[in-house]
């Protein structure tokens, strides 16, 4: 199989002005999951698809091949998906055809090879049409997560079946990180969004699923590097 890693990054970002190409720890954010991409042994090509001049310079300089996104794909609007969509038919027209589709987003830069090559292995083994990392949850719509009601009042944002009087017996929920999505050319020009299609996971403990946002997450980011240095 022939697996192209994709990396997608802005140049705009307001939790975070220029974050994508910011220093951490000495590097730059983006290169991280270059990096992680060219070192990863089941994957054959990495990509950066960017609107961007500056984080083009970086990406190329880093190992990467950059595709010029059209700045209509680059707004705060427009969802990431129409940009898979993009960097698949370039490539295709520019690389011919590939098998696995691998996005890795900047943001989380502490994603571990293994993690690659678990979401990819996964998506196979299970003939799934898409693999999503997933961390454990910190909170819990059957135990501790409230909305509102029409009338003002709150309530749990999922009701369990009977009654749960500890976090411990409500069902086991994980969040969504960005670590890694493996899925096919195939099923991103075919379909649209991630839960249209038979989704698997693989689960990543918390030290490498901080997915940077604001200046607060990547200086977590940037102290758990420092302790790992």
């Amino acid at each position: 199989m022939k697996n192209f890693a994709f990396i997608f990054v802005r140049g705009g970002s307001k939790g975070l002005p220029r974050k994508n190409i910011k220093l951490l720890a000495g590097k730059p954010l983006l290169i991280y999951s270059i990096d992680t991409a060219l070192a990863s042994p089941s994957i054959d090509q990495v990509f950066v698809s960017t609107e961007d001049a500056e984080i083009a310079e970086v990406a190329r300089r880093g190992g990467a091949v950059v595709i010029d996104r059209p700045t209509e794909l680059a707004s705060d609007t427009c969802p990431e998906w129409l940009s898979w969509r993009h960097a698949i038919e370039w490539t295709q027209d520019h690389y011919g055809e590939f098998d696995g589709f691998v996005s890795l987003p900047a943001t989380s830069p502490l994603r571990s090879v293994d993690d690659v090559e678990d979401a990819i292995r996964k998506r196979i083994d299970t003939n799934a049409d898409i693999c999503i990392s997933v961390t454990p949850a910190s909170r819990s719509p059957y135990f501790n997560m409230v909305k509102y009601t029409d009338t003002g009042l709150v309530e749990l944002v999922n009701k369990p079946e009977g009654e749960v009087a500890r976090r411990q017996d409500a069902p086991v929920v994980f969040d969504i990180t960005t670590v890694v999505y493996a899925t096919t050319p195939k099923f991103v020009l075919n379909n649209y969004g991630i839960f249209t299609g038979n989704v698997t996971s693989i689960e990543v403990p918390k030290e490498r699923a901080v997915d940077i946002d604001d200046i607060y997450d990547f200086k977590l980011a940037e102290a758990i590097v420092q302790e790992q240095c």
